[in-house]
């Protein structure tokens, strides 16, 4: 790393992306000293991570990896339970506490049972999560936990993600190479260009607007500006009433879904056409193809 510098706000998603090579995991492994810095500070709530003693630092933090990391021998209610059984809980309590996250994390109670090797891979991922939170920590680390998984799966991992979040608000630094997965899942994206230099530190909604150099447009793609539509709101979307529903278009929920779920439910649709349904499902109108060429006309000059 050379000369990083920055913050990751309390309860928020901090991510961490860039090329191979560019100090990603290096940075997120010093923050709780599974690399120790040579030079320079890391405060843990305005403490020096190097005044703390490196167990009990990890001890305090979660931390998920990629392949989820899971203790083979153990069951998975014990490999949930491992922190808090370090930690001197009661093994009632340890359990109690394992089985509660078992649940929140969207596994089935029955699988507790099991071990490691039994579970697919999605569901050995949601293990890895439950296990990191299971103390409680204030602060996770996330090492491309979802990047071994199949697409579908991942995508469902990283709802949930976003659901827990919403939930519980904890200080989390999520480090990746898929720039979607980035602004998909970050608060702020802080990119990084090969040699740990910091090439951005931003919302995703401004780096895919201005982005600070050649480099990191690049990194983002040709196609960031389909990607800045999730950003844009349906509200505004022009909506016919007068027409029905065509068969076969996939549907968004208006007002509250991007323009980029429009645009891609109208993708599914023979005639280009979307269709906007309430919260209770029921359709309100249908926005055809001149409608969403012009919201993304609007977006592209806004």
């Amino acid at each position: 790393m050379d000369r990083l510098s920055l913050e990751a706000p309390t309860g928020e998603i901090t991510v961490f992306v860039g090329p191979s090579g560019c100090g990603k995991t290096t940075s997120l492994r010093m923050i709780n000293r599974m690399i120790d810095a040579t030079e320079g500070r890391i405060l843990l709530d305005g403490e020096p991570v190097q005044n703390i003693d490196p167990p009990t630092l990890r001890r305090g933090i979660g931390y998920v990896i990629q392949q989820a990391g899971l203790f083979p021998h153990r069951k998975i209610l014990d490999n949930v339970a491992t922190v808090p059984y370090l930690l001197g809980w009661d093994r009632g309590k340890a359990r109690d506490r394992a089985m509660e996250l078992l649940e929140r994390v969207g596994l089935d109670p029955a699988l507790a049972g099991r071990y490691p090797f039994q579970l697919s891979g999605g569901q050995q991922q949601r293990v890895g999560v439950a296990r990191a939170l299971a103390a409680d920590p204030p602060v996770l680390l996330m090492d491309e936990p979802f990047s071994a998984v199949d697409p579908v799966v991942r995508t469902s991992l990283q709802d949930e993600l976003l659901r827990l979040q919403a939930e519980l608000n904890k200080t989390i630094v999520f480090v990746t190479h898929d720039i979607d997965e980035a602004i998909k899942l970050g608060d702020r994206v802080a990119v990084l260009r090969v040699g740990g230099k910091l090439a951005q530190l931003a919302d995703p909604k401004t780096l895919l607007s201005e982005p600070a150099d050649d480099f990191v447009r690049e990194f983002l793609g040709r196609d960031r500006g389909i990607r800045r539509l999730q950003f844009v709101s349906t509200e505004g979307l022009r909506l016919r009433t007068d027409l029905p529903a065509p068969e076969g278009a996939g549907t968004y929920l208006h007002g509250k879904d991007s323009l980029r779920t429009a645009l891609d439910a109208a993708l599914l649709s023979p005639t280009g056409s979307a269709v906007a349904v309430d919260e209770r499902g029921e359709v309100v109108g249908v926005a055809t193809r001149e409608a969403l060429d012009e919201a993304l006309a609007e977006a592209a000059h806004g």
